[in-house]
């Protein structure tokens, strides 16, 4: 079987790279991938698979009918948005749409999915089980997943894979990690509610700005001397309004920032935690204080079982020296995680950094990638869906 999935992406590579140029020729937004699904859906259908548009808003969905044998429903997500950001790559192929870029990879895992999609296809009567693609939107701003599932697209899965790209493994191999791939991601919004005065009366009002700053450092200070070190923990403060002008005393401020943390049983004690520590800096200095915690996204947690599956597809696809076990997690957040809340799945790292140059980073205007990593990530992708369903045997 490895053999035949081989020679059916040799053969599909250059169909690859002008599906994924297209799509980083015309990149869409989140929730607005209506062209992205359109072209998506055309290619399923010419591959014989039932699809269904309009999933989750702008998602797609193809089902693949295996030969029966086996009551497993395997899912593949792959996501479709872009993000807003000014190219500056040069390529030939560069964006055409002025201040929206493909920087994070979605248009190869798009296009990996749809070459999945189109060699299996070939090769159904092979597969035992069903397999649904689910090419989802909106996964830039952490909320196409929900719409996804919301609308059925886990109904009946019994495990999912997942890819994203990564520029610091080269190109023709993948990364692969067990447990925590990524970090949980929640939000935090802290007002702090002074008294107005004038800037040269400090003693006469409550400077909401200088206590926010006591804040953000009673916060960072916090992380590093009441926090387990070997729980990885982040409090970014992103954002701060407040202030009318030079001088006058701010009486309002508000802050929304970003958390990210790996130990569930951390999480769930971030809100009160936050909650005590700017609390008590409000009070100390005669504030009030409103703080919204909401949580986002859990940590993506790759099952073992089913890592192991695509580990050694990887090694019998590509080669063990192809194959880049990941010792850390990312702090990034990947909202794949909400698919796990219904079945167990897991997500690989697809390299594409190019040889002997730089690689600049995700969400970067400059970003680009190797475009044999496609021929990589629909191999591995399409093998370790046929030994997902042929390890029953």
């Amino acid at each position: 079987m490895l053999s035949k999935i081989k020679h059916l992406a040799v053969d599909l590579a250059p169909r690859l790279i002008e599906i994924r140029r297209h799509f980083h020729l015309h990149p869409e937004l989140s929730g607005q991938e209506y062209q992205t699904a359109t072209y998506v859906a055309g290619v399923l259908s010419s591959c014989g698979l039932h699809v269904e548009e309009g999933v989750g808003k702008t998602g797609v969905i193809g089902e693949l009918k295996g030969n029966g044998e086996s009551t497993l429903h395997l899912a593949i997500r792959t996501d479709m948005d872009a993000l807003p950001i000014q190219e500056a790559t040069q390529l030939e192929f560069a964006s055409r749409v002025p201040g929206v870029m493909h920087a994070c990879g979605h248009d190869l895992h798009t296009t990996v999915g749809l070459g999945t999609a189109m060699i299996l296809s070939q090769l159904k009567d092979f597969l035992p089980g069903n397999i649904r693609f689910i090419f989802q939107p909106a996964e830039e701003i952490a909320q196409g997943a929900l719409w996804m599932v919301e609308d059925g697209a886990m109904k009946g899965i019994s495990a999912i894979f997942g890819v994203h790209v990564f520029p610091s493994i080269p190109a023709r191999s993948v990364g692969i990690r067990y447990g925590a791939l990524t970090s949980a991601m929640d939000d935090l919004e802290i007002i702090i509610q002074g008294e107005a005065g004038h800037g040269a009366r400090p003693h006469q009002a409550i400077d909401a700005i200088w206590i926010a700053a006591q804040v953000i450092t009673s916060l960072q200070q916090a992380i590093s001397r009441m926090q387990n070190p070997l729980d990885p923990l982040v409090l970014t403060i992103g954002q701060i309004n407040g202030g009318k002008a030079a001088n006058i005393i701010a009486d309002q401020v508000k802050m929304v920032g970003t958390v990210r943390s790996l130990n569930p049983e951390v999480r769930e004690k971030l809100p009160i935690w936050i909650k005590n520590i700017v609390e008590g800096v409000c009070n100390t200095y005669g504030a009030k204080c409103q703080i919204n915690y909401h949580h986002r996204l859990p940590s993506v947690q790759n099952e073992m079982t089913l890592t192991k599956i695509i580990e050694k597809s990887a090694i019998e696809a590509l080669g063990e020296e192809h194959v880049i076990n990941i010792i850390e997690p990312s702090l990034g957040a990947e909202d794949f995680a909400v698919y796990l809340e219904y079945a167990p799945g897991t997500m690989f790292r697809l390299g594409i950094g190019k040889e002997n140059q730089h690689n600049y980073p995700l969400h970067h205007p400059r970003f680009e990638l190797d475009e044999s990593s496609l021929t990589t990530g629909v191999v591995t992708m399409a093998y370790s869906a046929y030994k997902y369903f042929d390890r029953e045997n």
